[in-house]
């Protein structure tokens, strides 16, 4: 794509700064094609929107900017590399590319927390932790106390991993880094039971006035959990750009049989299948979801969600495993999941609840292939 070509205008909040920064850095893009700097400020930009909107779209607009300059990498443009790699699940190339990064600069915090996140989501918890130590070691307290909480939160330390993000919050000197932390501190909450604590946080978080993907859909899926989808279509109206939220917004429409849930659900059925023809399976497990409690199709679901927990191992990917092997009656697809929680030891009650299930089921007659 030529940066001088104008691209489809997305909404933006009114007021939103975020549509002023990237046609800055538009221009100055075009008035600076081969500037590796340059390029690398409006991919991380496009970058940032992909993350605050939840759509995918700027990831490809990132991938075009930094795409002219492969067989010249800069470190600050591997890094973004990286990122996005690892935004399409590509975490091998993401890994490598962080490692080229740190070749040229041994002292990249953001490649350090960045690899820290990739093996915490494929449950290399050991790997994990050097990172950690990594960022302790480059005084980085904020990007550290992140770092080991969720070490701690995903093998049986929640009260643990609370503690060491509160502490972290207390550092934290920039609202985006208050608004991960809050986040976090919510879903921690939630995984102790603590839901007045977890809404409180919730809250704090969405308070700050910053556009997040991931918080929407954490925020979303307390509502959920709590019985309270009117507040679900009250908060993502408008958000239907990113599949992730649509999902949650279509989940809480048809609890509440509002007329646009049946339009939301073929639309999310189309975007499913685009990205099957795409070959991107990066939303395996909203598919999965969407199989399970929108199309009721339980077999389908325990299929991809047993292919998504292959690449990638967090509390939500084992839970809507779970749930889809109970719902398919197929002890045999958790068994993946138990053995997690079995060696990490995590203390979600509702997901240790949802396993002790599954090992209860009488498997269902016929386990029919089927494929989307």
């Amino acid at each position: 794509m030529n940066d001088a070509t104008v691209i489809e205008k997305l909404p933006f909040r009114a007021g939103d700064s975020r549509a002023r920064e990237l046609d800055e850095l538009r221009a100055r893009a075009r008035k600076a094609p081969v500037d590796a700097a340059v390029a690398a400020a409006l991919a991380q930009a496009y970058f940032d929107t992909a993350q605050a909107r939840g759509d995918p779209r700027y990831i490809g607009y990132a991938d075009a900017v930094v795409s002219p300059f492969e067989q010249q990498m800069s470190a600050d443009l591997l890094v973004i590399r990286g990122m996005l790699r690892q935004y399409r699940h590509h975490f091998d190339d993401a890994l490598g590319d962080f490692a080229a990064a740190f070749a040229q600069d041994p002292e990249r915090a953001g490649a350090h927390a960045w690899r820290g996140a990739i093996y915490l989501v494929v449950a290399q918890y050991e790997k994990a932790r050097k990172e950690c130590v990594a960022l302790r070691e480059l005084q980085r307290p904020v990007l550290q106390g992140g770092c080991n909480a969720l070490v701690q939160a995903y093998t049986g330390q929640l009260s643990s991993a609370y503690a060491t993000l509160q502490k972290t919050l207390a550092l934290a000197r920039y609202d985006d880094q208050r608004l991960w932390l809050l986040t976090r501190l919510g879903e921690v909450s939630a995984w102790l039971g603590q839901n007045a604590r977890a809404e409180r946080h919730y809250r704090d978080a969405l308070a700050l006035g910053r556009d997040d993907g991931y918080l929407l859909a954490a925020w979303a899926d307390f509502l959920l959990d709590n019985k309270r989808p009117v507040e679900v279509v009250k908060l993502l109206a408008g958000w239907e750009a990113s599949d992730p939220l649509l999902l949650r917004l279509t989940e809480a429409e048809t609890l509440l049989q509002v007329p646009a849930a049946k339009a939301h659900v073929q639309a999310l059925d189309d975007r499913f299948a685009a990205a099957r023809l795409r070959g991107d399976t990066t939303h395996r497990a909203e598919e999965a979801r969407f199989q399970l409690h929108l199309r009721k199709n339980a077999v389908l679901a325990v299929q991809l969600a047993a292919e998504n927990y292959k690449v990638q191992k967090e509390p939500r990917d084992l839970r809507v495993l779970l749930e889809a092997a109970l719902a398919a009656r197929d002890p045999d697809a958790a068994k993946p999941a138990r053995d997690w929680l079995q060696s990490t030891g995590f203390e979600d009650t509702r997901v240790r609840t949802l396993a002790a299930k599954t090992l209860q089921l009488t498997p269902a007659a016929s386990k029919p292939v089927v494929k989307p």
